[in-house]
């Protein structure tokens, strides 16, 4: 791979440093629903033998399968306790989840994901062969966000475990996983899957250590949704995880391009000044120290536009530098998965300025921006995938049926009126507040300061201001759900209150 390839197909021919980074965005964002996360997470924790690309298929094979037995009155297969009939009305009905408005006239089977079987024939990101590996997102995160390897690999077996139905899950959930197998043929072994190599990378200890970041706060949380799961009906346990995944990973997808773009920026300063900031200082500035990428009741969805622009153009810029250092025949031989990596590729850039100003690496960089244009705006490619992850992961289910409109209660996002042009303002659904609080508090044992949540939302780029909660909706949601105890001697003049009783048998440790 050359120089000339990277400007011919500056997005496909990624430079393997660049693509190899723990900073990387890998896999690429698209469109994902909270129950598309789900789904690909069973498929990527248990089910080896299951691709993402494989389950569009495999639902239509499902009704076919279903349809023939419906068509021999009184035949079902080996081991199901309900007829064709009763078994359609089950997925068809009562696990139904709603399509979106542009999806009323499309013909797919699409279920809530409350057992692992589910995912077999349900919850693909596109209804095509070429689905993204969603679940490998969440895996990613897990490896990031844990202090060392040993930790994510612990965290993910304890995950594998709790989305396993076991004998501690209500009847429904036993049952259903028993029936989904009966009418699933083949039924694929469910097992727990190891981390490639290749993926089993977190941040270097001089990072990890000073840094809170959204995935390092994602690993703690799910270590609290893990410990609730026998306080609750599976499938509120579910609806808890997905409102946990979707608030995540988007603010995990939108801290990357943030740092990216800051990667970008000491390579710019790199390139035109003798010292840059220093190494010290470029260490500093490459991960956001506070970083706030919602603000609570407002417009949300042009800031990630914004970063995910950022994001595009830092993406073209640091890989043209690369691919001109190979050029140049002074190839950069670090990785990029610390600061103390970026330091190190500014100081080879120092090193080799003059070779990239013989090069032309300025007009380099501005002919692919130019050419990019579009794309940098988000109207195609990368950026609009982007902006629709974000705006399908944090924003509740519109639905094509009128009667389910009320079926997503996890929500980050919501629209602030009845019009379709309404936009899209930062307002947690029930379910969100329920596993917020939950998290929050995780192993307190007690009602804590309000400022508990204000902390935790902040740890995920959502910034509330604690004075206002009282009179926003996320206070009416607060007293709502029983989860405040109005005290006039506490911050904004309310305690929080644990949703769930406390767990005991909690066997991996917050990190």
């Amino acid at each position: 791979m050359t120089l000339a390839d990277f400007k011919q197909a500056p997005w496909r021919n990624s430079h393997k440093k660049y693509s190899d980074s723990a900073l990387a965005i890998s896999p690429a964002p698209e469109y994902a629903s909270s129950e598309v996360l789900v789904s690909s997470l069973y498929r990527t924790i248990g089910f080896e033998t299951v691709s993402e690309g494989s389950v569009p298929q495999a639902g239509r094979d499902h009704d076919k399968f279903v349809q023939k037995h419906r068509d021999r009155k009184r035949t079902e297969p080996a081991g199901a306790l309900v007829g064709a009939d009763t078994w359609s009305t089950i997925i068809h009905g009562v696990l139904e989840s709603p399509k979106l408005p542009n999806q009323s006239s499309k013909r797919f089977l699409q279920v809530s994901p409350l057992v692992p079987g589910l995912a077999v024939f349900s919850g693909s990101a596109r209804l095509s062969t070429n689905s993204w590996h969603a679940g490998g997102l969440i895996r990613r995160m897990i490896w990031l966000g844990s202090k060392d390897e040993a930790s994510a690999g612990l965290l993910w077996a304890e995950l594998f475990s709790a989305m396993n139905v076991g004998e501690s899950d209500d009847v429904f959930a036993r049952w259903l996983r028993e029936e989904t197998s009966a009418w699933t043929a083949p039924s694929p072994s469910w097992k727990l899957v190891p981390t490639p190599q290749g993926e089993a990378t977190g941040l270097a200890d001089s990072d990890y250590g000073r840094l809170q970041f959204p995935a390092r706060q994602f690993t703690k949380d799910l270590v609290a949704i893990v410990a609730a799961k026998n306080s609750m009906t599976r499938r509120q346990w579910v609806s808890l995880l997905e409102a946990i995944l979707r608030l995540a990973a988007v603010s995990h997808v939108t801290w990357l391009c943030d740092v990216q773009a800051r990667i970008w920026r000491n390579v710019q300063a790199a390139l035109t000044e003798d010292d840059s900031n220093g190494d010290g200082r470029i260490a500093v500035s490459v991960f956001p120290q506070s970083p706030q990428y919602m603000a609570y009741g407002g417009k949300a969805l042009s800031g990630f536009k914004d970063k995910a622009s950022s994001y595009l153009q830092s993406r073209l810029g640091i890989n043209a530098v690369l691919w001109s250092l190979e050029d140049v025949g002074q190839p950069y031989v670090g990785t990029l998965s610390s600061s103390e990596d970026v330091a190190g590729l500014c100081r080879h850039i120092r090193q080799n300025r003059a070779a990239l100003a013989h090069a032309a690496i300025s007009k380099t960089i501005a002919e692919v921006l130019e050419s990019e244009a579009r794309a940098l705006l988000c109207k195609k490619g990368i950026g609009s995938n982007l902006y629709e992850f974000a705006r399908h992961c944090l924003g509740q289910r519109q639905s094509a049926n009128p009667l389910l409109r009320g079926y997503d209660q996890g929500y980050v996002l919501r629209k602030s009126g009845t019009s379709a042009a309404s936009p899209w303002v930062v307002s947690l659904g029930p379910v969100s507040v329920l596993a917020l609080v939950h998290c929050a508090l995780f192993g307190m044992g007690g009602p804590r300061s309000i400022q508990r949540l204000v902390q935790h939302l902040a740890a995920y780029g959502v910034a509330v201001d604690r004075n206002d909660i009282a009179s926003s909706d996320l206070g009416h949601q607060l007293r709502m759900l029983g989860l405040v105890l109005d005290s006039p001697d506490a911050e904004s003049g309310m305690l929080l209150l644990p949703p769930f009783p406390a767990s005991d048998d909690v066997a991996v440790q917050s990190t």
